[in-house]
């Protein structure tokens, strides 16, 4: 005979109250501070708003004369182009990190020292590189100089503006991704590499064969992170270069914050806004399925 225990239902209750208090906290700030601003743009997207006068309902206009923009289009491949630079290095720079950090040392020591940019904000970072970078008094260009190579206007030219940028924020963000994929490679059990050495597999067959294709949840899901956060590059362009020269850098980000803030065209920046959450939204779910970022090769 067996007897069947079980908590007591006021216990459950209390159980509910007690988790229902501590979700309370993150559930206000969602609703307060991501939800309803989210629900409050889509709104001002199809109206005419500039603070000093109501909302004026005004349809799909703003989304025609999005389409219509060339400005938009324009930031819109300036952004794009940052996002592949800045994807694309620190994401290499961010896997060899990783694996050096995996298969040569696990220093705390070390990994602190690699995650240190990570701790000062964009915009301090920014304005480092700014003046390290400035092509009349910056240390950088005044190595450069005496190297005997002419100074190169990092920030101010048109041509490597946007690279400049992309390596910057590369700089401040490689260590955070390369301890996200450290960890990562933490999970792949040591048999397997084992194994594979005993069948005579060598260190670069093992890191293409073994290591990417047992790391690839943790890679997609970081791809996923570092390209959201790409798009909505801002405070490095504004501290900067100010989108400048000449549209060089003006960014889909800036150039919504320019609309809103500085010609308070709130409905016209909503639709903009809108149109990238859209972007980033169809971009996450495309690389969701293609990485399969839900299973894992570990059996």
């Amino acid at each position: 005979m067996t007897i069947a225990s079980s908590s007591p239902p006021f216990r459950r209750r209390g159980d509910g109250v007690l988790a229902a208090v501590f979700i309370a906290p993150a559930m206000l700030g969602f609703l307060v501070f991501l939800l309803w601003p989210t629900l409050r743009g889509v709104y001002l997207s199809f109206t005419r708003f500039n603070l000093l006068t109501p909302a004026e309902w005004v349809g799909l206009d703003n989304y025609v004369r999005m389409v219509n923009d060339p400005i938009f289009w324009d930031s819109l491949g300036v952004t794009v182009e940052y996002v592949i630079l800045n994807i694309g290095v620190q994401t290499v720079a961010a896997l060899a990190i990783a694996v050096l950090l995996q298969r040569l040392t696990q220093s705390a020591l070390l990994r602190g020292i690699v995650l240190t940019p990570y701790l000062m904000s964009n915009v301090v970072a920014g304005l480092v590189w700014l003046w390290i970078l400035d092509t009349q008094l910056g240390i950088g260009n005044e190595i450069i100089g005496a190297l005997g190579v002419d100074r190169i206007p990092f920030l101010a030219d048109e041509t490597w503006a946007i690279p400049t940028i992309a390596l910057i924020n590369v700089w401040r963000h490689v260590g955070y991704t390369a301890l996200l994929l450290f960890a990562g490679l933490q999970a792949i059990p040591n048999d397997v590499y084992e194994a594979a050495r005993v069948d005579g597999a060598s260190e670069w067959r093992m890191f293409w064969r073994v290591t990417l294709p047992l790391l690839r949840p943790v890679l997609a899901v970081v791809l996923i992170m570092t390209v959201i956060g790409s798009f909505q590059v801002f405070d490095t362009v504004a501290v900067t270069t100010a989108g400048g020269p000449a549209n060089a850098t003006n960014v889909l980000q800036f150039y919504i914050y320019g609309s809103a803030f500085g010609r308070f065209q709130f409905g016209y920046a909503s639709a903009m806004s809108v149109a990238l959450l859209v972007v980033l939204s169809a971009i996450t779910v495309l690389q969701y399925r293609l990485t399969r970022a839900g299973r894992s090769d570990l059996g």
